[in-house]
């Protein structure tokens, strides 16, 4: 087999004259270099796949920044510190998708206080750690969470970034995210339209979360479009089963009528409310219905099963990905959101008959410019269209 150490004797150049023409370095004079070339021809070599990548100023690695919720107490049984559920199928996605092309994935997590919503203190450095990390691949997915948006306007600046699960509104760089505003809408609608649940009680995600933002609007789009229906409180919690338990025992806690649905903002919160009442013996749905959104998993296996909004969260990898890959073949591209469509997943926790497990798609009620613009703006036209 041809060397690079051939390739250099048959030059009269040393090997290192060599590595600098195939990683198309300067410092070389074009007469050595067409005189290395000659010898790579003549010789025939082939230059193994890291240095083809060097020739080409490209990595074939890709980064992805995902966030690890931290502060759980001791012994405390969580379903996302077992399995980090959603970053698990999202980088599923990404995997079936760079496999193709033999490219590989670099994962880094930024890890979040789940009582505070803030960085840890040994992560107060991200900005200088992503910076760092960008240096090692061709391009970037950012998991929605505690990058601040001026980090990843800088970022984008630097390389192809793509957000995922993230802020509409995020200028400079890619977008992709499920359509959580015609998801929630649809979960909320059925809840009022066909079961009459009409008081509802919200347990809200982060802050910080822009996908629990656009489902709040959504649920306060059907509130506002159904006489009669009204927002007897909320709680905000941290997407977590512990906060979803909290968010419950303050609603209790704080006496007075129960409502007539508990909405939650993920399913992981949802779990948590159930196992609060189930201890109060408090019956669901008959006393109180509860939803959520994800259509994790465990959620299938509660008493009663919970009805929730499917979000393609591998699909969202994948997308996410070919984005990505997109931009690094093509810097020039604009930005763009791309929004894909979500299911409603009917069982019996919102008032359907015992047994039930349907699924609906879900027609998308807003056009994806108009969800970036109810995110700036606070405010959302209901009238049903295709997105763009």
């Amino acid at each position: 087999m041809v060397t690079l150490y051939d390739v250099a004797r048959q030059a009269g150049v040393s090997i290192a004259t060599v590595s600098r023409v195939l990683h198309g370095q300067d410092g070389v004079r074009e007469t050595t270099r067409a005189r290395v070339r000659a010898a790579i021809d003549e010789l025939g070599y082939v230059p193994d796949g890291a240095a083809q990548s060097l020739a080409r100023s490209r990595k074939d690695v890709i980064g992805l920044v995902c966030v690890e919720h931290t502060g759980l107490k001791p012994n405390q049984y969580d379903i996302e510190s077992m399995s980090l559920l959603f970053y698990d199928e999202v980088m599923r996605g990404v995997e079936a998708r760079i496999r193709e092309r033999s490219w590989s994935l670099l994962i880094t997590f930024v890890r979040e206080d789940e009582n505070l919503g803030t960085p840890l203190p040994e992560d107060d450095l991200i900005p200088s750690r992503l910076f760092t990390l960008s240096g090692k691949v061709d391009g970037l997915l950012i998991g929605e969470g505690v990058v601040p948006p001026p980090v990843v306007a800088e970022l984008a600046g630097r390389l192809p970034v793509v957000v995922v699960a993230g802020d509409t509104t995020l200028r400079g760089a890619d977008v992709v995210s499920a359509d959580n505003w015609s998801g929630a809408h649809a979960l909320v609608s059925h809840l009022v339209a066909r079961h009459g649940r009409r008081r509802l009680f919200h347990v809200d995600g982060p802050a910080t979360a822009p996908d629990a933002q656009v489902r709040r609007l959504a649920m306060q789009s059907v509130i506002d479009t159904h006489p009669g229906t009204v927002l007897t409180g909320s709680s905000s919690g941290r997407f977590t089963v512990h906060s979803g338990e909290e968010a419950a025992e303050r609603l209790l806690a704080s006496g007075g009528t129960l409502p007539d649905a508990i909405v939650c903002a993920n399913d992981q919160m949802a779990i948590g409310v159930l196992r609060t009442l189930v201890a109060r013996r408090i019956r669901v749905p008959e006393d109180v219905a509860v939803v959520g959104f994800d259509d994790i998993f465990p959620a299938s296996l509660c008493d009663p099963p919970l009805t929730t909004v499917h979000q393609p969260m591998r699909k969202v990898g994948e997308r996410a990905c070919d984005r990505l890959i997109e931009r690094i073949t093509d810097p020039s591209l604009r930005p763009k959101v791309e929004l894909l469509p979500t299911e409603l997943v009917l069982r019996s926790s919102c008032g359907c008959p015992p047994g039930t497990a349907a699924r609906q798609q879900v027609i998308p009620q807003v056009t994806t410019a108009q969800v970036v613009a109810q995110r700036q703006k606070r405010t959302i036209s209901t009238s049903p269209k295709n997105k763009s």
